[in-house]
């Protein structure tokens, strides 16, 4: 077939079209746009991962976030050292915004692991709260944050605790008075069951390591949700 301009021509318009409609498209879908800073308020997409991913490494982009989202958080200084230094700490800031109490109170943490409870509370456990058990979730019980060790013992690699890097959630009190229990919970046969496995799930989409009942025998009371840095940003969800 013989060159052309005016199929040439025809040719980029066409390109310039779809290039400018995914543009578009982008726009109104944030969640699968991964040039859109997060926001809580966005429904979550492809691209949602690759964001907290980035967050994690990103101290002033997990900041950014946390104001974004009206989540107000005063930074505290450093202590401890080497492999249980906690230079990024901070009482977290999610639960009072989004309504839930937090127990024992007081809870510090990374700003990557409150960034992750935020999303986790608007996107998976309330929607899921309402779904599965018609209340919402108004105290979550937790067994720690911060903890100076290594996993399995004296030869493990250093947890993620060690550096206040991670929470352990061991219960959910919903606004009718009932409390799902993951020790008692977990291996049920009823709505309590499924809602601990949906919000567990749901978990790996903003925390890099999830986990449950089913890892081992150490998280039987618990659900373990941490923001390990990762090369390539992949998480761990068993």
């Amino acid at each position: 077939m013989p060159f052309s301009l005016d199929r040439f021509a025809l040719v980029l318009l066409l390109v310039a079209c779809g290039v400018l409609a995914g543009r578009e498209w982008l726009h109104h879908h944030p969640g699968h746009n991964p040039w859109a800073p997060l926001r809580l308020a966005d429904p979550p997409g492809w691209a949602t991962g690759r964001k907290f991913a980035d967050l994690r490494e990103n101290l002033a982009e997990c900041r950014a976030f946390l104001a974004r989202s009206g989540i107000t958080v005063e930074p505290l200084p450093p202590v401890g050292e080497g492999a249980c230094r906690r230079a990024d700490r901070q009482i977290l800031g999610t639960p009072a915004r989004a309504d839930v109490t937090l127990a024992p109170r007081g809870a510090q943490a990374t700003c990557a692991v409150d960034a992750g409870l935020a999303w986790w509370l608007q996107h998976g456990v309330q929607p899921e709260a309402e779904a599965i058990l018609g209340s919402r979730v108004v105290r979550i019980e937790h067994l720690g944050t911060a903890n100076c060790r290594r996993i399995g013992g004296k030869e493990g690699n250093w947890s993620e605790h060690a550096s206040g890097n991670a929470i352990d959630i061991a219960a959910f009190v919903l606004a009718d008075g009932r409390r799902i229990s993951v020790r008692s919970d977990w291996y049920g046969a009823g709505s309590a069951a499924t809602f601990l496995h949906a919000v567990g799930n749901n978990a790996c989409r903003s925390f890099a390591t999830v986990l449950s009942p089913e890892y081992d025998a150490g998280h039987a009371d618990h659900l373990h949700l941490d923001q390990a840095r990762r090369i390539g940003g992949w998480t761990v969800c068993r």
